[in-house]
């Protein structure tokens, strides 16, 4: 990254979007049949032929008259898909998003140069704070390098959801606040909010026309943090963003009622950078188990998370950091960028301040009182209550499998996410005697505004190799070949996804369309099928590939028995992920998969001619 920020000369962050195509609608029967095919293991034949029937009816009739609306939709919209995403996935929800939403994960710097280390947190944050800020100015001028995959630009418009961002409560829908510009636009808010034992405070990060500088930082949050220590906690108004969406669209309009002053204070933390976060525990973390933090970084003090913002960066009392992000805005690549751009940062400079060490004479920073009454505090303690009991419900589990990595896999020409999501399944399938069915990200950035498809990773292709890996009558060879079928259908149905041809966004805007018709559900989504197989956000198995740095980061489960799964894959490691919430994490085994895979195909490459088909002794 540092080597593309150096040549960005040229290129504007945001000079390509309006020549990125538009969101296409794929054909309506290329839907239905990828439809058809992801069902399939998860039917007996006779719910299979009934829902075939089901799709040709909706083909022949009702949905070829929507897909008709769509395309005259998509005529008049360059994605035709985002304003409905926004609002489905995001602003409608009424659930607590803190938890159910919003994504974390710890900032890796405690690999290297900042080891756990009780008491350094301040001169710490000090530093990964004008990191942070360094990158807003780099994005404010532009200069962060267009994500490009060969030539091809990517669409860049989630980088702006990154600062002075925030979500909104409404009653029956969310709105999404972004007051964030680039200097070519205007005037862009410079001020850092820093929640601490349920008190606000507030500063600007520009000083006489320059950002200011760790030292400089230091001392605002030593001031913080020393009048926080001597005073009493304040009344902790951040929790009021773990609530039920309507509980805190309701409790902010009776707070703003009590004092339009209020009003102002949260359009301060709306408007601010983002939400620096001073909490007082010290979670335990090591490059081999990330557990703990993670759980800390989701269920922590939400008195200092404000949970509709786009960025919380926390720090915790022994110098470990992480983040709490709001989904809606945008989706974690952002994230990943930033994250690996501070962390190369830290390394170069050894995680030290190589500057100057004068501190100017800057004003202190201004503390946010609210005017509160005994309905807002009895709100606070309410939302507390139950975000720390729906907290407890959740189970993380993050461990790092260090016996190969990236390296490895491609040397043995298999794409390492398609080994990730196989052994998912076969861990599934081996745990649960049946296939899961599964959601993982693709990106669809190619176009204008693009973000996400579902791809179904579990496929018949799939299903049936995880059949043949349970048969002890065969052989390596076949076992071998099942997988590779496997893995081409996977790699086949993410370039589909990505190029704009997956079905589930297709088969989400019809449904949508039908609404806005005023016209009732077909009977497609009605189906047992339907949902059996994941539609309507019911996948048991949540997945996403994080990346190939460092960073990583993790979201709950979609359905309440089901398993989320996060992870990012490096030269030497892969590490994963999280669970929901009764059944411990390592029930999974995919540690003894990932080694009982890769050993398959070694052997199948290298000596299945040799072994007979009894011999299993390499797997797990």
């Amino acid at each position: 990254m540092e080597n593309q920020l150096a040549k960005s000369t040229e290129e504007r962050t945001f000079q390509y979007q309006d020549s990125l195509p538009s969101l296409p609608v794929p054909p309506l029967e290329e839907s239905l049949k990828k439809y058809l095919e992801s069902v399939k293991p998860f039917a007996n034949e006779e719910e299979y032929k009934k829902t075939e029937e089901i799709v040709q009816k909706f083909q022949n009739g009702i949905g070829a008259e929507l897909h008709q609306k769509l395309l005259e939709r998509a005529k008049g919209k360059r994605n035709w898909l985002e304003e409905w995403w926004l609002n489905v996935a995001y602003l409608d929800v009424r659930i607590p998003s803190q938890l159910n939403v919003n994504f974390a994960g710890p900032s890796p710097h405690f690999e290297h140069y900042w080891p756990p280390k009780e008491g350094t947190h301040l001169e710490r944050g000090s530093i990964i704070l004008w990191h942070n800020l360094n990158y807003w100015q780099l994005l404010r001028k532009e200069k962060v390098p267009v994500d490009k995959v060969g030539n091809t630009p990517l669409d860049m418009n989630q980088f702006r959801m990154l600062f002075s961002t925030c979500k909104v409560p409404g009653i029956t829908r969310d709105s999404i606040m972004n007051y964030f510009r680039t200097e070519s636009e205007g005037h862009s808010p410079s001020h850092l909010a820093v929640l601490c034992r349920g008190r606000v405070f507030v500063f600007d990060v520009i000083h006489e026309g320059s950002l200011i500088t760790p030292p400089e930082f230091l001392r605002q949050l030593t001031h913080i943090q020393e009048k926080c220590r001597r005073e009493p906690e304040g009344p902790g108004i951040a929790a009021l963003t773990s609530e039920e969406r309507t509980r805190w669209a309701k409790a902010r309009e009776y707070l703003i009622s009590l004092d339009p002053e209020n009003l102002t204070l949260l359009e301060k933390i709306q408007s601010s950078l983002f939400v620096y976060s001073m909490e007082d525990g010290r979670p335990h973390v090591t490059p081999e188990d990330y557990s703990q933090i993670i759980s800390i970084l989701f269920s922590g003090d939400p008195t200092v998370r404000w949970g509709d913002k786009s960025y919380n960066l926390i720090s915790f009392s022994n110098g470990v950091f992480g983040c709490n992000c709001d989904h809606a805005p945008y989706d974690a690549m952002v994230m990943v960028h930033i994250a690996h751009y501070v962390d190369e940062k830290i390394l170069e400079n050894e995680g030290r301040w190589k500057g100057s060490e004068k501190v100017r004479d800057l004003p202190f920073p201004e503390e946010l009182v609210f005017t509160v009454d005994e309905k807002i505090l009895n709100d606070i303690s309410q939302a507390k209550a139950q975000y720390l009991k729906e907290a407890s419900n959740l189970q993380f589990a993050a461990y790092a499998f260090t016996s190969f990595g990236k390296k490895l896999t491609k040397k043995k020409k298999l794409h390492p996410d398609t080994f990730i999501q196989l052994a998912l399944q076969l861990a599934y399938y081996r745990l649960h005697g049946r296939p899961g069915c599964c959601y993982e990200t693709a990106m669809t950035r190619y176009f204008y505004h693009g973000r996400t498809e579902t791809l179904r990773p579990c496929t018949t292709e799939a299903v049936r190799w995880c059949q043949f890996m349970q048969d002890p009558s065969a052989s390596l060879l076949e076992r071998q070949q099942k997988m590779l079928e496997a893995f081409a259908k996977h790699n086949k149905m993410m370039k589909e996804c990505s190029s704009g041809r997956g079905f589930d966004r297709h088969l989400l805007g019809l449904l949508l369309t039908a609404r806005e018709e005023g016209l009732p559900t077909p009977e497609l989504y009605t189906d047992p099928l339907f949902s059996r197989s994941g539609g309507g956000g019911n996948f048991v198995l949540s997945t996403s590939l994080v990346g190939y740095l460092r960073i990583q980061g993790v979201v709950v489960p979609m359905v309440h028995n089901g398993y989320g799964f996060f992870y990012h894959i490096r030269d030497d490691r892969l590490t994963l992920w999280l669970r929901h919430p009764e059944e411990y994490t390592n029930r999974l085994g995919l540690d003894k998969v990932c080694r009982g895979l890769f050993s398959l195909e070694i052997m199948s490459r290298d000596r299945c001619r040799k072994t007979s088909p009894a011999d299993f002794s390499c797997l797990p």
